[in-house]
């Protein structure tokens, strides 16, 4: 940190994404990425005729995009925010509904950013512990008198509440806003959307990141009543009115036009992550049970932080946080049926080497 910084944030912790080593070729299981690319219609989207017009400013409201989204969920093209990315939005929520006067609450074990963007922001927050086994009880987030954040199927656990949870916490909270975070959704979980016109506090986050196999277009978008969204509108209007670029936009339409191809893959991943778990189930390994594109799993004769070296040794990545609560557990990406049974090939040879 240079002497420049300004004070506020000397002390910022800041958030660490999945490592994305240049040093080998590994089978990346680690950042919950889609194994498979993207359609054979985005590609071509993202071709010369768009290309050629980058030295235009692409639509500042998204007008295109944000009506197909409207169409897909049955809502308004006026319920609808878009974002570089989910992140971007949920920078934009800490910004725009949480402050001193009005703080936040989010499980204590988590997507990272959570603490992060409250600390960045100055936003008191409160980490509310997980039950035993990774629960989220939502009798525990009921009539806080704050904003509550979720992931819902949770981050890095998998787990996932229902939406009669999720309104039971809506109802208990009519004068803050519930914002939950869908990352995951698409892989077994059940959408809050419809929701959103019952409720004039709820904020969903969803991402192309994830189900749609666009992580590296950073596209991202809320769906909540109008109000929520003229609020996010006047925070990105203050940052970034160009926040969406170009060919981004053109993917992201190509994207949403080529839904059953996505539906497809999340089949396969959901049956690779069956294949997995009960594999490792096999090899004593406990795995919390998941609604996401990863597992939550752990090793009764190797810790987390061994099995994640030693895996990456042999040049599988998968995620692990230096935690007490979360220290033994390893975060493991579903990938292709061949990606998993090479993790599950060399999680057989750390064992025996363990014997």
């Amino acid at each position: 940190m240079s002497r420049y910084m300004s004070a506020r944030f000397a002390d910022l912790e800041a958030y660490v994404p999945g490592e994305q080593p240049q040093d080998m070729q590994y089978v990346k299981l680690n950042t919950n990425e889609s194994p498979y690319p993207p359609a054979p219609a985005v590609l071509e989207a993202a071709g010369a005729a768009e290309t050629a017009r980058l030295n235009l400013y692409p639509d500042p409201e998204g007008r295109a995009l944000r009506q197909k989204l409207a169409e897909m969920y049955g809502v308004e093209a006026e319920n609808v925010f878009l974002a570089n990315g989910s992140d971007e939005l949920l920078s934009f929520a800490f910004m725009a509904f949480c402050d001193g006067e009005r703080p936040v609450a989010f499980p204590a074990v988590s997507y990272g950013f959570y603490p992060v963007y409250a600390q960045l922001y100055q936003v008191p927050c409160t980490q509310i512990p997980l039950r035993e086994g990774f629960v989220l009880d939502p009798r525990d987030f009921c009539g806080l008198g704050k904003n509550i954040v979720i992931a819902n199927p949770n981050a890095p656990t998998g787990r996932a509440i229902s939406v009669r949870d999720i309104e039971e916490i809506l109802r208990s909270e009519p004068d803050h806003v519930v914002l939950i975070d869908e990352a995951y959704i698409d892989f077994g979980g059940e959408s809050c959307v419809p929701l959103i016109k019952k409720y004039d506090n709820l904020l969903v986050c969803q991402t192309f990141s994830k189900f749609r196999s666009l992580a590296g277009g950073r596209l991202g978008y809320g769906l909540a009543s109008k109000g929520l969204i003229d609020d996010l509108e006047k925070i990105r209007y203050s940052t970034n009115s160009y926040n969406i670029d170009r060919l981004t936009m053109a993917v992201g339409i190509a994207t949403l036009e080529s839904n059953e191809y996505y539906l497809e893959n999340s089949k396969r991943i959901q049956e690779a992550r069956a294949y997995t778990t009960e594999e490792l189930s096999k090899l004593g390994f406990e795995t919390i049970p998941s609604l996401a594109n990863f597992i939550f799993t752990r090793c009764p004769n190797v810790d987390g932080g061994s099995l994640y070296r030693e895996l990456k040794a042999r040049g599988v990545l998968v995620r692990h946080w230096d935690r007490p609560e979360i220290g033994d557990w390893c975060r493991v990406t579903i990938g292709t049926r061949e990606q998993m049974d090479v993790f599950l090939d060399k999680v057989r040879e750390i064992l025996k080497g363990a014997d």
